[in-house]
């Protein structure tokens, strides 16, 4: 190699490990307007939140009261880890005096957090989900937190954010963070997906990777087995069609994020369906499934209830849930194919009845 050409790669790469999240959105927006600013400074707020959380968790064995229980009960109804209560504090604590957002909504609260003196200036919103798999935390596997950005409506007399009951293709940024061997965070905010890894030595999320592209097809299916008779037969037959086929590798975590990583990183799809008693599943729709939705989309992938686009539903609560159905296009078409023949077959049977 030249000299010449040695120097410009050495250029390149000092350029590429200088990009930071901050200057990777004003860059994405090409532009210095205070919207672009504004979404700058959110998504250096949320990396200062990641890189909290991310520190509790790297030294949770050794921290006093980080790990376990706490007794409670949240407005989902399920029981409430330490760690879920330390990462919502730590999205709100770094929020407050941002005067970038006038409200909060997490999974984890029953109703928005506001800001008051924050609302003149901060017309967005971040809906968020702290800690996704907390249930990973006391045996040390890997959990994520999910995120999502959008511009407040309206005057919220009510108090009760209702203008967030809208379709996720209004959201003005989505990601996530994975909290794994190293901290990364992924986001989109409508120009393609990008992944930074936080670099401890100095304190930064760097890019990693731009434009990820989730393969139009992949071998991975995610999804809890053990719920396997609590299906509907479409989805049991989809499980049986994977048995019996080679090609297939079933990978499960019980963590969100770290599944859905896998899959934009290697193709594939992950389910999380309803069931014959609980049609509308378990994820929450504003905070887990239109976030990652967004990004899997940006991707080229696709995010589906199984016969609704999930960033077409729109909710009718802040904590509304929805089947998901996510990943590479040709997995995701694979898995509706079998819930379309059984509604067709359905629809056949009730005909010859009548």
């Amino acid at each position: 190699m030249t000299y010449a050409a040695q120097s410009f790669a050495n250029e390149h790469s000092l350029d590429r490990d200088c990009t930071t999240l901050s200057r990777h959105v004003l860059q994405q927006r090409q532009n210095f307007s205070p919207e672009a600013q504004d979404l700058s400074a959110i998504m250096s707020r949320i990396g200062l939140a990641a890189k909290l959380i991310s520190r509790r968790l790297s030294h949770a064995g050794l921290v006093e009261g980080a790990l376990g229980f706490t007794g409670g009960i949240n407005v989902q109804g399920e029981s409430v880890k330490k760690m879920d209560v330390y990462a919502n504090e730590v999205f709100i604590s770094v929020f407050k005096q941002s005067g970038l957002v006038c409200r909060l909504a997490s999974e984890e609260m029953d109703k928005p957090y506001y800001i008051p003196e924050n609302c003149p200036i901060g017309r967005y919103t971040l809906l968020y989900d702290p800690i996704d798999g907390s249930s990973n935390v006391d045996i040390n596997l890997n959990v994520g937190s999910i995120f999502s950005i959008c511009q407040q409506q309206g005057s919220d007399l009510d108090g009760e954010a209702s203008d967030l009951l809208q379709s996720g293709r209004k959201q003005i940024a989505a990601g996530y963070v994975l909290y794994g061997p190293s901290t990364i965070l992924v986001y989109s905010q409508g120009t393609g997906v990008h992944l930074f890894t936080l670099d401890p030595s100095l304190g930064e999320f760097i890019l990693s990777q731009e434009n990820i592209q989730v393969p139009e097809r992949g071998p991975v299916y995610s999804v809890n087995e053990g719920n396997f008779w609590q299906w509907d037969e479409s989805l049991r037959n989809y499980i049986r069609y994977v048995h019996r086929h080679e090609g297939y590798t079933a990978r499960y975590s019980g963590a969100l994020v770290g599944d859905i990583h896998r899959i934009l990183m290697q193709g594939g799809v992950f389910l999380y369906p309803g069931t014959v008693k609980k049609p509308e599943g378990k994820l929450r729709l504003l905070y887990e499934s239109a976030p990652l939705a967004f990004l899997m989309e940006q991707a080229g992938g696709r995010a589906s209830t199984g016969t609704q686009e999930i960033l077409d539903v729109i909710p009718d609560k802040l904590h509304a849930r929805t089947p998901l159905i996510i990943g590479s296009k040709e997995n995701v078409a694979l898995v509706e194919s079998f819930i379309q023949e059984e509604a067709e077959e359905r629809e056949v049977a009730l005909t010859a009845k009548t």
